[in-house]
């Protein structure tokens, strides 16, 4: 029996009860046997005490040579259709209104409407940039940074619908309860920045996010890996502010008090990492009073830096704030940020694409573009990674006439930033834009990607779990080594 074990005893007799192995040290041999006993326990405390002083978070040395130093990922949820933002396919405009030919093979969608016909699409398209990059009319902000952006043509998921395919882009596996990205990253090189959180979390709207904290969250890894969600608008961080009338002294004191509760139940239960990280959070929330509401303050952004993102624009405010939010915590040091538009499957265009993209787009398009210039401009972009996509992209086939199924087989997300050589395409689809055919990117290989720009091998970062060497892979991808400047 473990010496934390206990049975109930209340109603048994005393000569009936069982006891524990410290139990029968402590009473058995007029205690002479507790002595060693006890010895190793105060061994046991000094290490447990020594390694609580160690934070979980402390900067962690990279396998190699990062060129990434911070990761911001935009993920548009629901499923941005590539056919109409980077993918141009005349042949879809040549064929539009019959059915897909046999040629392209049996054709599995998440609604099962096969043999829809083909829709068109109404874009206009332009190279742009010295790469000449192809981006639509529906992103005209973005088009202005192509030769920032290396275009992955090519990526392919397992989800097809939005929870297994949502799923799978955060943690690599379409069945939930693994780490997520952010937590991989956050337990593989720990935060530069011990006042703030070490991966972050945004979305543009109060809608659930498909999935919810699950997303963000750490698996079966101690929960103080996972991402900490912070909110858009006036207040980004809730109760942040001490209360009036408190002193600093008395929020301390409250916060210690509650440290030592706690402290006392998890030393009783160490298998619960969410106290563990609970404990942690209070900490990190005394010294985020300190620091965070500086570090969210987008007052103390000039008008023009605003306009860029877009803050003065009532379709773009609520995403140029978080994109500017995400500049101010890159700047200090916060590892991995994610940054949700379209929260609730927004971008889920199973009918009026038109409509729904159009308005998404302009949204979207402006704090993006300024994101980049902005990194650029203050030297950031190097050091920073930034991902675009969501968790796939649409069907060539229409479905309700005027919108598009979801296409997990092959879509179309970019990087930016951070070691990537940007004006670059990568990959390409079938002429409808149905399946990636050449250099195709699996969701483990662009994990992969991201991980080994950050300077982490994702086969060589191992979390233990149940005596499994875990990995955030699932043992599987390759980095794509060509998206690098060299």
């Amino acid at each position: 029996m473990n010496d934390r074990e206990r049975l109930p005893t209340s109603s048994v007799p005393h000569h009936e009860r069982l006891t524990t192995r410290r139990d029968f040290l402590l009473r058995g041999g007029a205690g002479f046997g507790a002595l060693p006993l006890v010895d190793l326990l105060r061994r046991e405390s000094c290490s447990a005490t020594n390694a609580r002083v160690r934070s979980p978070l402390e900067p962690k040395p990279p396998h190699f040579s990062p060129k990434a130093k911070s990761v911001i990922f935009l993920f548009m949820e629901g499923g941005p259709s590539h056919l109409d933002l980077f993918d141009p396919k005349p042949l879809l405009n040549t064929l539009a209104g019959k059915p897909i030919p046999d040629s392209f093979g049996k054709v599995v969608t998440a609604m099962g409407e096969f043999g829809s016909p083909l829709l068109a699409s109404r874009r206009r398209w332009q190279r742009h940039g010295e790469s000449g990059l192809w981006v639509s009319d529906w992103l005209p902000q973005i088009a202005g940074c192509a030769d920032d952006l290396a275009v992955i043509r090519s990526c392919w998921a397992d989800g097809i619908n939005h929870s297994s395919g949502v799923c799978q882009m955060n943690t690599g596996s379409i069945l939930g309860g693994r780490p997520s990205l952010g937590s991989w990253v956050t337990y593989g090189l720990g935060t530069e920045n011990q006042n703030l959180p070490a991966f972050v979390v945004m979305q543009d709207n109060p809608a659930q996010v498909v999935n919810g904290p699950r997303n963000w969250g750490a698996g079966f890894m101690p929960a103080v890996f996972q991402g900490v969600r912070i909110q858009g608008g006036a207040e980004p961080i809730p109760n942040l502010n001490t209360p009036e009338g408190v002193t600093e002294d008395e929020q301390h004191g409250k916060l210690e008090f509650l440290k030592q509760l706690d402290r006392r139940y998890a030393d009783l239960h160490p298998e619960q990492t969410e106290l563990e990280a609970r404990i942690a959070s209070y900490e990190l929330a005394f010294r985020m009073q300190a620091a965070s509401p500086e570090a969210v303050d987008l007052g103390r952004e000039s008008a023009a830096t605003q306009s860029l993102y877009g803050i003065d624009q009532k379709e773009s405010a609520p995403f140029g704030r978080l994109c500017l939010l995400a500049r101010r915590l890159v700047e200090r040091g916060v590892r991995f940020i994610q940054l949700y538009h379209g929260a609730g499957s927004k971008w889920d265009s199973h009918s009026a694409i038109e409509k729904n993209h159009t308005a998404l787009c302009l949204a979207m398009d402006k704090p993006v573009a300024g994101l980049l210039r902005d990194l650029k401009a203050r030297g950031l972009l190097d050091e920073t990674l930034v991902v675009w996509g969501g968790e796939f992209g649409r069907t060539p086939m229409s479905e309700k006439g005027d919108g598009r199924d979801h296409n997990p087989t092959g879509f179309t997300m970019w990087m930016a930033g951070g070691g990537v050589k940007g004006g670059q395409v990568i990959g390409e689809t079938d002429e409808l834009g149905l399946h990636a055919v050449r250099d195709r990117l699996h969701v483990h290989d662009l994990h992969a990607t991201i991980l080994s720009l950050m300077g982490i091998d994702h086969m060589g970062l191992v979390y233990r779990y149940k005596g499994r060497p875990e990995r955030p892979t699932l043992n599987e991808g390759e980095a794509y080594k060509k998206i690098t400047t060299g």
